[in-house]
């Protein structure tokens, strides 16, 4: 397994996943690399191959083309891998029989850099109580149990399949804060997918847009902001706009288009109206355009 510190956490060439009997591949030769000490958004919609790519990752399922983790192929090392991955689904996955100390337990018993000190001094700020189960709890606790449970893991590579799925704003925005401020390093990558762009969008410095087995976007996040811009037209501009291109348009009130443009310098944009920066889930729904026809 890869020692340098520095090295790629992730590199794929020609990642290719193909199911028997579907006509389409799940994975259609993704080429990417991340990164260490970023957190990456694979976002995409439902059979896009978001979690078929995090199983390859993972070692949970086969795949042609090249893939590397931590220096390893997951195929042949996942055993080895998982000592310096963690990986978390939906904070609903915790049986509800299940009491604080038994969560504890199972955890510490599968992964061998979980920190069961760092783990209880963690739930001593809380009011959760070893043997309270998770059917006696709000969602609040639920997420408190599962925080402690991840972060008390020191994994190098921690992988988030739609983490906060089924839970309200508050809680959403509490794990992520949370995952932000006690558990993330330079040393460390944080791969999350989820449907609720906005709400990652802040703490993200990567993006990997995926569309039909395909990355349709690899970017970092403060190139975005370079790359792509908005134009707040009136009607008498959109003729002149249109005429250089947009990727994306839509409507605005009071008669005005909002048109998407992929390096067109700013200079020449400036005329036709009012320039903003694109946020992450206008370009993901500019990108994903004709997907849910």
């Amino acid at each position: 397994m890869s020692t340098d510190l520095n090295a790629p956490m992730i590199t794929a060439r020609g990642l290719r996943k193909a199911y028997r009997g579907k006509g389409q591949p799940a994975l259609d030769g993704l080429d990417f690399t991340l990164q260490p000490g970023r957190i990456v958004g694979l976002i995409g919609p439902n059979g896009a191959g978001k979690t078929t790519a995090l199983k390859a990752i993972l070692g949970l399922t086969g795949f042609d083309g090249e893939l590397s983790v931590l220096g390893q192929d997951p195929r042949r090392a996942r055993d080895a891998l998982m000592n310096d991955v963690c990986f978390i689904a939906d904070v609903a996955v915790l049986p509800r029989w299940m009491k604080v100390r038994e969560a504890i337990d199972f955890v510490a018993g599968v992964h061998p850099r979980f920190d069961r000190a760092r783990c209880l001094a963690m739930l001593a700020a809380t009011k959760l109580k070893m043997d309270m189960r998770v059917r006696q709890m709000s969602k609040g606790m639920i997420v408190q149990l599962h925080l402690a449970l991840v972060m008390a893991i020191d994994a190098r590579l921690l992988v988030l399949d739609e983490p906060t799925l089924g839970l309200d704003i508050l809680y959403r925005k509490q794990f992520y804060q949370q995952l932000l401020e006690d558990y993330f390093d330079e040393g460390k990558t944080i791969v999350i997918t989820t449907h609720q762009v906005e709400e990652i969008e802040h703490i993200l410095t990567d993006v990997l847009f995926i569309r039909d087995g395909r990355i349709v976007l690899d970017s970092a996040m403060e190139t975005l902001a370079e790359r792509y811009c908005e134009v707040l037209v009136s009607a008498e501009q959109l003729p002149a706009a249109r005429a250089l291109g947009p990727i994306d348009e839509r409507a605005f009130p009071f008669g005005k288009t909002v048109l998407l443009y992929d390096n067109v310098p700013r200079a020449e944009l400036a005329a036709l109206g009012e320039l903003r920066n694109p946020g992450l889930a206008d370009l993901f729904v500019a990108s994903m355009k004709g997907t849910y026809a």
